[in-house]
């Protein structure tokens, strides 16, 4: 069974060992990442790896419309081969962690948990960041293990999902949160499971992007979802730009919004074995450790070129000083979900 994950980076060399290592232990089989305009080696780390046989490495250089780099990436990997041959099909971003609970913690085994299901859910959990300001070279799942809680009322950015589907021909395209194009003659026969085990109503078929808020989603499986990393990292994040909506700028209220370290979350250790010797056998090829450690040295060296510049200084201060978010309290969401849901009572 080809279970086949599609990513898109940007200067995010540092992390993909780790990210790899990861996914590879969760069960997928092959992965497509599509690469854009990469200043720190990127590229060549993907080249690398593709050399090696770990995954199949596109670049993505445009020109990009309205709608951003990612949804371009998502149109070509959509014709791609290996798309276009899986089996199950998942978008996933660099700072997104598939974190399965059931069987033996790997897509196979959430697949054998729901049967019936040609699309699955899985509920972003917000990981924040913990006080954390410097960028260190370890595995982002190690370092921060503060998190949102399991039931969450708003914001709705918090309940966001990324879908694993079947390749069955129900959806004739991938997007970045689920799958598009449905075939009218085909949805009847849809299956849809959140993360907790649950079927999911027909909104979920054509156009949700979120699951209902006020409820726990992640007894099967959840997306461990790392959106700030260190202040340092975030600064470096917010130069580089956003892969969807690429003309919004990234500052407090993007941070504000996911700095959630109420909960204390480790369960994604459960694969820490297969994954740690996944990761060593990696690094263990001479030339893919160089290029990793150039990217640590790049992202080190432009965060100091970042702060020689006034609005970036006063970023990284601003993150150093901001408190962590609080999950707002049901009775308060339930005021902002009816203004944001015309009165429809979600929670």
């Amino acid at each position: 069974m080809k279970i086949v994950a599609v990513l898109t980076v940007k200067n995010e060399g540092a992390f993909l060992i780790d990210w790899l290592a990861h996914h590879r232990a969760a069960g997928f089989t092959d992965i497509l990442v599509l690469s854009n305009d990469c200043s720190d080696g990127t590229d060549a780390i993907l080249d690398r790896l593709q050399d090696m046989g770990q995954l199949t490495h596109l670049r993505n250089p445009g020109p990009y419309d309205a709608k951003g780099v990612q949804f371009r990436a998502m149109h070509i990997a959509t014709h791609h081969q290996i798309v276009t041959q899986a089996d199950w099909i998942m978008a996933l971003d660099i700072d997104e962690f598939v974190n399965i609970h059931t069987g033996d913690r790997t897509v196979g085994g959430l697949l054998a948990a729901l049967p019936e299901a040609t699309a699955i859910t899985l509920t972003w959990r917000l990981f924040g960041n913990a006080g954390i300001a410097r960028y260190a070279d370890a595995p982002v799942t190690d370092t921060f293990t503060r998190c949102a809680p399991q039931i969450i009322h708003w914001p709705w950015r918090a309940a966001m999902f990324k879908t694993l589907f079947r390749n069955d021909g129900t959806y004739g395209a991938l997007g970045v949160h689920r799958p598009r194009a449905p075939r009218a003659d085909r949805l009847d026969n849809a299956r849809w499971f959140d993360g907790a085990g649950r079927e999911l109503d027909e909104d979920f078929k054509t156009r949700r992007i979120f699951s209902n808020y006020g409820q726990p989603n992640f007894a099967l499986a959840q997306l461990n979802h790392y959106p700030l990393g260190a202040a340092e990292s975030f600064v470096l994040k917010a130069d580089r730009g956003r892969a969807v909506h690429s003309a919004d700028q990234l500052g407090l209220d993007y941070w504000v919004e996911r700095n959630f370290n109420s909960d204390h979350d480790t369960s994604i250790a459960g694969l820490a074995s297969a994954t740690h010797a996944i990761r060593e056998e990696l690094k263990a090829d001479a030339i893919l450790a160089h290029l990793h450690q150039k990217a640590v040295l790049w992202r080190q060296k432009r965060f100091e070129q970042l702060l020689q510049l006034e609005p970036n200084r006063a970023l990284f201060t601003r993150l150093l000083m901001a408190a962590t978010s609080q999950p707002v309290r049901p009775e308060d969401a339930r005021y902002i979900i009816g203004f944001a849901t015309g009165g429809r009572d979600n929670v």
